[in-house]
C-alpha cells in the first residue's frame, strides 16, 4: 500500500493504492480537508470506487451461466490493491485486473482504471473498464466520495445545503435492507435546495434513478465553502450519510444500482448492469470542484 500525491498552487490531494481511493484534498489558501478522514469508529473510509457492482445483491449472490456466486455489497476493487501505472505532474492513473481470488467470485477478465486529474480547483475522475476477453463482461461501476461536513470547527452539519441547481423537486427510490422498493417520495426543493440534517437519512441513502442528477453542491451557508460535484448523463445517484452521525456526506454517482426485492438473481438481468462485448471499453467521468 502506498500514497501517492498531486498538488498545484491551490490544492494537495492523496490517493492510496489501496483501492485507487482519494483520501485528502487539503486547500492550501485556508487549510481545509475536504475529504472524510476514515474514523473508523463511525465509518472507515474515504471514496471507495464501486466495482463489478453497485450497492447490495439480493442474498448477496448472483447467478451466471448456471453457477452461483457470492459478492458483498459495492464489491472488491475497494478492498483490492491497485497497480500506479502513471504518475505525472497533474495525472495519477491506477490499475486492477482479474485475479484468482477474484474469479472465484466473479467469473470474468477484465481491466478496471481510475484516473485523477487535477487541473486548478477541480478533480477530474475517470472511470476506463476494457473486457480483455472473448466473452461478454457484465459490470457497474461507481463513486463513493465522502466529504466532511461540516467543514471548520465553527460550523455545524445543519448550517450546509445540497443544491441542486435548476431542480424543484426529487423522486426518492425507496430502500428497505439495501434493496430497492417500488415505493418513491417526492421531495420539495427550497430555490433548488435541500437543508442537511439527519433526518434525511433515517431511512438509508437517497436514491435517484432516471438520471436526475448532473450537478450538485454541498456548501456551507455560514462560509460558503463547500464541492460541486458534477456527473453528466450518469443514470443513477446517491446520497448518504450514517444516520447516526453528523460528520460527512457522501455524493455518489453510479453506472449501477442495488438489487430490487424482486430480482431473479440473474447477473444479465440486473437493473442498471452494462453489457460490454469482447475486447471493448467502457468510460465515464466525473468531476468534483473544491471551493
Amino acid at each position: 500500500m502506498s500514497v501517492f500525491e498531486l498538488n498545484n498552487q491551490k490544492f494537495i490531494i492523496k490517493v492510496n493504492s489501496l483501492g485507487a481511493e482519494l483520501c485528502s484534498v487539503i486547500s492550501n489558501d485556508t487549510g481545509i480537508e475536504y475529504i472524510w478522514q476514515a474514523q473508523k469508529d463511525v465509518w472507515a473510509r474515504y471514496a471507495p470506487h464501486l466495482f463489478p457492482i453497485v450497492g447490495k445483491l439480493k442474498d448477496n449472490i448472483f447467478n451466471y451461466q448456471g453457477v452461483t456466486y457470492q459478492l458483498s455489497q459495492h464489491g472488491f476493487a475497494r478492498d483490492s490493491e491497485f497497480v500506479c501505472i502513471e504518475n505525472t505532474n497533474n495525472t495519477l492513473k491506477f490499475e486492477l485486473t482479474a485475479h484468482q481470488e477474484s474469479l472465484s467470485n466473479y467469473p470474468f477478465h477484465f481491466s478496471f482504471q481510475v484516473m485523477y486529474q487535477l487541473t486548478d480547483d477541480m478533480i477530474l475522475i475517470t472511470y476506463k473498464v476494457f473486457n480483455p476477453d472473448n466473452k461478454e463482461l457484465f459490470f457497474s461501476v461507481g463513486a463513493h466520495p465522502a466529504f466532511n461536513c461540516p467543514l471548520q470547527s465553527n460550523e455545524t452539519f445543519e448550517d450546509f445545503t445540497l443544491e441542486f441547481f435548476d431542480k424543484e423537486c426529487l423522486v426518492i427510490t425507496q430502500l428497505k435492507d439495501g434493496l430497492l422498493t417500488d415505493e418513491t417520495l417526492t421531495m420539495n426543493l427550497q430555490a433548488g435546495c435541500l437543508p442537511v440534517s439527519n433526518k434525511l437519512f433515517v431511512n438509508d441513502a437517497l436514491v435517484l434513478t432516471g438520471n436526475q442528477i448532473n450537478k450538485l453542491a454541498l456548501k456551507s451557508m455560514k462560509s460558503k465553502h463547500g464541492v460541486e460535484l458534477s456527473a453528466y448523463n450518469w443514470p443513477y445517484f446517491g446520497i448518504w450519510t450514517k444516520n447516526d452521525t453528523s460528520q460527512f456526506i457522501c455524493l455518489e454517482p453510479w453506472y449501477g444500482i442495488a438489487d430490487s426485492y424482486s430480482h431473479k438473481g440473474n447477473l444479465e438481468d440486473k437493473k442498471g448492469v452494462i453489457k460490454l462485448d469482447p475486447f471493448q471499453n467502457f468510460e465515464c467521468n466525473y468531476s468534483i470542484r473544491f471551493f
